[in-house]
C-alpha cells in the first residue's frame, strides 16, 4: 500500500465529514463499461421521455477522463436529506428532497469547499465537482465506492441508512487508495416499490421507465398538458414523488437530517389545497425562490394542481 495515497485517501474522508457528508467512497476512474450499454438500451426504448438532454454527452456519462483530463479518482459522497417533519395530509403531495434549499446550490458550495481543502492539505490537484450538473453516472459511481447498491427502484440504497440521499461526485487527478464495490444486493425477493408504482414506472431487472414516473411528469415536462391517460394516476403529487421510497423496508433506518440548509420552508409544511389554489406567481417567486420548486415554474406547479384535482 502507497503510504502517500493511503495518507491522501484518509485526509479526504476526514474533510468530508468536516463538512457534513455522510458518507465518502472512492473509487478508480475508469471506463463504464457495462453501464454504457445499458443507458444506450434505455435511451433507445425511449425511457427518457421528452430527456433529450439524457442523449448527449454519451462518451462524457461513461468516461470520466473526458470531464477531468488525466482523471485518476471518482470521489463519491452522500449528503442525507430525510427531514424531521412531514407534510400536512390532505396538502399536495411534494418530494421530501424539496422541502428544504435546492440541494444543487447547497451541495455545489460544498463542493468548492471540499476540492479547496484538498488542495490546501495535498497539493495541486486539478479536480470537478458534479452534482446533477454534468453528465455523470453518480448512482454506479456509489456503488462502485462501496456506498450501497442500486435498489429495483433504481436509487442508491445504504444499508445503514436507506436511500435519502443526494449524491455528489469529485473526479480528480490524484491516485487515491481505492474502496471495495458494494458487491451485494439486499432487494432480495422484495418488490413494494415494484408493486406500489402509481404508474407502472419501475419494471424488473432495476429499469425505471422515466417516461412514466410521477416526478418526470411533475418536473421535467415542459409541455402545457400532462397525458390525460395519467389522471387519477398521481397520488395527489404535485412535484417530484417518494412512494418508492417510502415504501422501502431499508427506509426504516432512515436519520434525520443535520444540514440545515434541508430543513422544511414553512409553507411546504402548512400550505392547505386553498393555499396552492391560491398562490399568486409573485408569491411563488417570493416564497420559493431558494427552493427546487422554482424548476417547474409557476406555470408547471398550476398544471399540476389542475391535473391532480379530483
Amino acid at each position: 500500500m502507497n503510504t502517500k495515497q493511503n495518507k491522501y485517501s484518509q485526509i479526504i474522508k476526514q474533510i468530508a465529514g468536516r463538512l457534513g457528508f455522510d458518507h465518502c467512497g472512492i473509487a478508480k476512474a475508469v471506463l463504464l463499461n457495462e453501464d454504457a450499454k445499458r443507458l444506450e438500451s434505455w435511451l433507445n426504448k425511449g425511457m427518457h421521455g421528452t430527456m433529450h438532454y439524457m442523449e448527449n454527452h454519451f462518451d462524457m456519462r461513461i468516461d470520466p477522463a473526458r470531464l477531468v483530463p488525466g482523471a485518476k479518482s471518482v470521489i463519491t459522497l452522500l449528503l442525507n436529506y430525510f427531514p424531521k417533519q412531514q407534510q400536512a395530509e390532505a396538502a399536495p403531495k411534494i418530494a421530501k428532497y424539496a422541502y428544504g434549499k435546492d440541494y444543487h446550490e447547497v451541495i455545489r458550495e460544498k463542493l468548492k469547499s471540499f476540492l479547496a481543502e484538498i488542495k490546501l492539505s495535498v497539493g495541486e490537484v486539478n479536480g470537478r465537482g458534479f452534482v446533477d450538473s454534468a453528465p455523470v453516472l453518480e448512482r454506479s459511481w456509489a456503488q462502485k465506492t462501496g456506498l450501497g447498491w442500486i435498489g429495483k427502484n433504481g436509487n442508491l440504497i445504504n444499508k445503514q441508512n436507506g436511500s435519502f440521499f443526494f449524491i455528489a461526485t469529485l473526479i480528480v487527478d490524484l491516485e487515491l487508495i481505492y474502496d471495495d464495490p458494494y458487491g451485494k444486493d439486499y432487494c432480495g425477493t422484495c418488490t413494494k416499490c415494484i408493486d406500489q408504482c402509481p404508474t407502472d414506472a419501475i419494471l424488473p431487472d432495476k429499469v425505471v421507465d422515466g417516461s412514466r414516473c410521477i416526478s418526470y411528469f411533475t418536473i421535467e415536462l415542459k409541455e402545457a398538458l400532462i397525458p390525460t391517460a395519467m389522471k387519477s394516476k398521481f397520488d395527489n403529487w404535485m412535484f417530484g414523488c417518494d412512494v418508492c421510497q417510502d415504501v422501502c423496508p431499508w427506509n426504516r433506518f432512515s436519520r434525520v437530517s443535520n444540514e440545515m440548509n434541508f430543513t422544511p420552508i414553512p409553507a411546504i409544511l402548512n400550505f392547505s389545497n386553498n393555499d396552492w389554489e391560491e398562490l399568486t406567481e409573485e408569491n411563488f417567486k417570493l416564497i420559493f425562490k431558494n427552493s427546487p420548486l422554482k424548476r417547474t415554474k409557476f406555470e408547471g406547479i398550476k398544471r399540476n394542481l389542475h391535473f391532480i384535482k379530483p
